[in-house]
């Protein structure tokens, strides 16, 4: 790989770090708000806008998601969202205070088949050749139009998962049509028309995100939207972008690296009974 896409790997690492470190305060912040409803994001946009501590949470995941934009003019998609996507141990770690063995054993099973599926991921991109082309029109709005509309059901309808990490799958989907705007952009000319899906997607996915957060702790929120939001992208770099696709052990890795993956995410998701004497979530 040649030095500019190392300085990407590099930038997507720290963003990493910034983003998920924001996304536990801005956890701590929006679970002590009125309740939010991502039917009525202008309401919800006053309510996070008049608490200092969110929006000091939010300008440091705003810092987080320049860095990434940056990484992705250096490096091809696919390989900076295999690396992006090691922040959910950071998110475990702040969720945990430190101290993992205060995450269940059902979440602590979820963050290792995560950081194993993401490891398998990044080890099964090693040695391709990076390539990065641009996708048709035609299935790039199929394709965000695809994304979107799995957001919308998963908000809409009620499903077996936690409310929590429906909202974060939810949010996954919609980032995941940011990320990849943030990618379109990059190319110029009229694919900046792209900047109207960043704007809507990253706006609604945040204020769902916000939603998501008052119904459950940051890693079954942020760390669903973290696995769909790195996982949707790698395999669009494959499908739209045109990288070279997996065959032989990568192609062994990547597929249980993506088994990894969706263990985990149902595992975060699982809706636990509620105890005796406790209220339903």
């Amino acid at each position: 790989m040649g030095h500019n896409t190392w300085i990407g790997l590099g930038l997507a690492l720290i963003s990493a770090v910034v983003t998920n470190t924001a996304y536990s305060w801005e956890h701590d912040a929006a679970a002590k708000l009125p309740p939010l409803s991502p039917s009525r994001p202008l309401r919800s946009a006053r309510i996070l806008l008049r608490e200092p501590r969110w929006v000091a949470a939010f300008a440091t995941e705003s810092v987080g998601w320049l860095l990434y934009v940056l990484a992705l003019r250096l490096a091809p998609l696919a390989l900076v969202q295999a690396v992006a996507a090691s922040g959910l141990a950071v998110l475990a770690f702040w969720t945990a205070r430190g101290h993992p063995s205060r995450l269940g054993r059902r979440e602590q099973l979820a963050v290792v088949l995560a950081l194993v599926g993401l490891t398998l991921l990044a080890l099964s991109l090693v040695g391709l050749t990076p390539t990065d082309e641009r996708p048709s029109a035609i299935g790039a709005i199929i394709w965000l139009g695809a994304c979107a509309g799995a957001a919308v059901v998963l908000i809409a309808v009620p499903l077996r998962f936690a409310r929590a990490a429906a909202l974060g799958l939810a949010t996954g989907f919609l980032f995941a049509d940011g990320d990849m705007s943030a990618k379109l952009i990059g190319y110029g000319g009229w694919w900046l028309v792209a900047l109207v899906t960043l704007i809507v997607a990253y706006g609604v996915g945040t204020s769902v995100l916000q939603s998501a957060y008052q119904h459950g702790d940051a890693l079954t929120a942020a760390g669903t939207a973290t696995i769909v939001t790195n996982v949707v992208p790698i395999v669009a770099a494959f499908v739209l972008f045109h990288e070279t696709l997996p065959h032989g052990w990568h192609a062994v890795l990547q597929f249980a690296a993506f088994t990894s993956l969706i263990v985990s995410a149902v595992a975060l998701g699982r809706q636990d009974a509620p105890k005796a004497g406790e209220p339903a979530g």
